[in-house]
């Protein structure tokens, strides 16, 4: 490889890639909230357009009331290495919720709403599917202030054309 075949990363504050990341965001447990805001504010430091698109369950992470109050349920998660014959007990939700709030404390990992607030900051766009609205009979006075619009699956392929797609 010559000098001139070598690629050189820009480290410039305003990077803009060209490249757009479209993150769908099904599952509305604390478990599964992460995922999609971490790689959305990763994609976002690296210059990437980012598209969060919020559907079904995942609608619990931008109402209000329920995104400061996610839980996480070890019921059938063998991730979460606990015995099965346990996890169904009272409490147990409510202790492993406890638990991982705590590790992600510790990590100084932002709770869903800062997470949420962080990727507003840093130019990401995030949209409440329209099926999943109606379906709840919520309006956009119902959800996450920084939400950019309540928008239809079709309206979100269009947003996003030809980008990344992630479905988590």
């Amino acid at each position: 490889m010559t000098t001139q075949d070598m690629i050189v990363p820009a480290f410039d504050d305003d990077v803009e890639t060209g490249r757009t990341l479209a993150i769908i965001c099904s599952k509305g447990n604390l478990d599964m909230a992460y995922p999609g805001l971490i790689l959305g504010n990763a994609a976002l430091g690296e210059g990437v357009d980012v598209h969060l698109f919020f559907t079904f369950w995942g609608f619990d992470m931008i109402t209000k009331g329920r995104m400061e109050n996610l839980k996480f349920s070890p019921v059938g998660n063998t991730a979460a290495h606990m015995p099965m014959a346990l996890t169904p007990m009272p409490g147990v939700t409510k202790m492993a919720t406890h638990m991982m709030q705590k590790s992600l404390e510790e990590l100084q990992i932002p709770p869903v709403p800062e997470f949420l607030d962080l990727i507003k900051a840093s130019g990401g766009h995030l949209w409440a599917c329209r099926l999943s609205a109606d379906m709840n009979h919520l309006s956009k006075d119902d959800l996450y202030d920084g939400i950019d619009d309540i928008i239809n699956a079709s309206d979100f392929i269009e947003k996003t054309n030809g980008a990344q797609l992630l479905f988590i």
